[in-house]
């Protein structure tokens, strides 16, 4: 019997260490939102749509623009910047190249009062008329930048942006984005996970009391239990 508990606490502690690695590699958002985007287009036979880091990037400053702007009651989002500020404000802070800057063919806003997982987020806030369905439908996109970040009184926003422009040659970052200070949220196409801390902390916090109560008991059952029967 005592091999059988210790084989479940072995599996328990498994679990927990490849949830906390998960937590570490799947920490993006805003890029696991592309991925279900792409899912849906191809599932209709539709093209895949490009990760524009660039993109996502000019995506996350929208967001960002639209604080406090949040119908929380039906989670809508009514707000739209000047068109200069995509090159004299998003762009620059981003550090795209402005001659790459290309055409902006379609947007979806949305914003909740709670995180939502991405799949969620794609059904339930997103995609769920047929005006949000007809842009992320439409044949003449090529690539997508998606940005989320918790702004507003805990607040999440997002924002896809969609063009039709040539894949790797437009919305193109100075020196690969390195002088990009995110401080909050997540851009997809980015290296770095979302900076909400608390969505990191309690993740990491649940993996790590996962794997202290399954060292424990580990211990005691499989190292401890033949000295205390003696």
């Amino acid at each position: 019997m005592k091999k059988e508990i210790c084989s479940l606490m072995s599996i328990l502690l498994l679990l927990s260490l490849s949830k906390l690695v998960s937590s570490k590699l799947h920490g993006n958002s805003a890029s696991e939102m592309v991925r279900i985007l792409n899912q849906n287009r191809t599932a209709r036979k539709l093209g895949k749509l490009n990760e524009s880091p660039g993109l996502g990037c000019i995506a996350l400053q929208y967001a960002e623009l639209c604080e406090g702007k949040c119908n929380v009651v039906n989670n809508t989002l009514t707000c739209e910047p000047n068109e200069a500020d995509f090159t004299q404000v998003f762009a620059p802070n981003c550090g795209v190249e402005l001659p790459t800057f290309g055409t902006i063919t379609g947007h979806v806003l949305g914003c909740s009062s709670k995180y939502e997982k991405p799949e969620v987020a794609f059904s339930d806030i997103l995609f769920r008329d047929n005006k949000t369905l007809l842009v992320l439908r439409n044949r003449s996109h090529t690539e997508v930048g998606v940005g989320m970040a918790k702004l507003h009184k805990g607040t999440f926003f997002w924002c896809l942006l969609f063009s039709d422009g040539e894949t790797n040659s437009s919305f193109a970052l100075e020196d690969n984005g390195r002088g990009i200070k995110q401080k909050r949220g997540c851009y997809s196409g980015s290296a770095f996970s979302c900076s909400n801390a608390h969505m990191v902390c309690a993740r990491l916090l649940n993996s790590f009391l996962g794997i202290l109560l399954s060292s424990f008991f580990l211990f005691r059952h499989c190292v401890c239990a033949p000295f205390l029967k003696k």
